[in-house]
């Protein structure tokens, strides 16, 4: 059986929230709960975003499934627990580390990149789309006759975040062993290898995005979230007939902007 929510936080019989427990579900409540939360290690379930972390990459609808529980046990869609971004931003510290080694970079040019990718790639461009998706989302997928519902914006962050951690994962970790000796050649292999990795990481961004609009009950048409796949085939196709190499065009990119 799924969990429920329970009766006692309705008011009686017409399943509004009394005023006590709607003051408790606010957008400002809930996101000073998730802050405070940052502060307590301890309170953190560490094991179950590794357990998130892992069925992003082998069975995405399971992560979003439990979402789905959330908001029955705790009337909310977003995360309210910040274990899984204390570890994302751990990986992304790893990874950009390694991405600066493989580049050749000093220590304080891999601090610069290190706060380039936290606050500009991850941070930066997950705020934007983020709100970008929280406004399409409400303003043209919400059913008619559930206007009553809408998207909060922390669960749209939220699906930035799942989507782009394997995409973090693909570009900035497995492609690391790649990168010296096989993608920055100017071979055909070279930027082949590489983007086909890029395919396979943006292609998981956009796939995991979709899951997570297409789990809330509310919303409809969320296989056009889906159509950005045909036009990334086509940049795949026109790249490799023209020869771009985008990995070898991101490290010139990093390289200029640590400078």
């Amino acid at each position: 059986m799924l969990p429920t929510t329970s009766v006692n936080s309705r008011s009686q019989g017409n399943g509004a929230l009394s005023p006590r427990d709607a003051a408790r579900h606010t957008a400002g409540a809930k996101r000073y709960k998730y802050l405070r939360r940052l502060l307590h290690f301890r309170q953190m379930d560490f094991e179950f975003a590794l357990w998130q972390m892992l069925y992003l990459f082998t069975s995405p609808q399971r992560v979003y499934r439990n979402f789905h529980y959330r908001k029955q046990t705790k009337d909310q869609w977003a995360r309210d627990d910040p274990a899984f971004l204390v570890l994302l931003s751990i990986w992304l510290c790893v990874s950009t580390v390694g991405f600066g080694f493989v580049l050749d970079m000093g220590f304080f040019e891999t601090i610069k990149l290190l706060l380039w990718v936290v606050f500009i790639d991850c941070v930066g461009v997950g705020l934007l789309i983020a709100t970008l998706m929280w406004f399409i989302s409400n303003k043209y997928l919400v059913k008619q006759q559930n206007r009553d519902y809408d998207v909060e914006w922390g669960y749209a962050f939220d699906v930035h975040l799942n989507a782009f951690y394997p995409l973090l994962v693909i570009l900035h970790f497995i492609q690391l062993f790649f990168i010296n000796y096989v993608i920055i050649s100017d071979s055909v292999i070279g930027y082949f290898v590489g983007n086909t990795l890029w395919l396979i990481a943006i292609g998981y961004y956009v796939y995991v995005t979709f899951l997570g609009y297409s789990a809330l009950p509310f919303l409809k048409n969320t296989a056009i979230l889906l159509y950005p796949f045909a036009l990334l085939a086509l940049l795949y196709l026109i790249s490799l007939a023209c020869g771009w190499n985008f990995t070898k065009m991101l490290c010139s990119f990093y390289k200029y902007r640590v400078k």
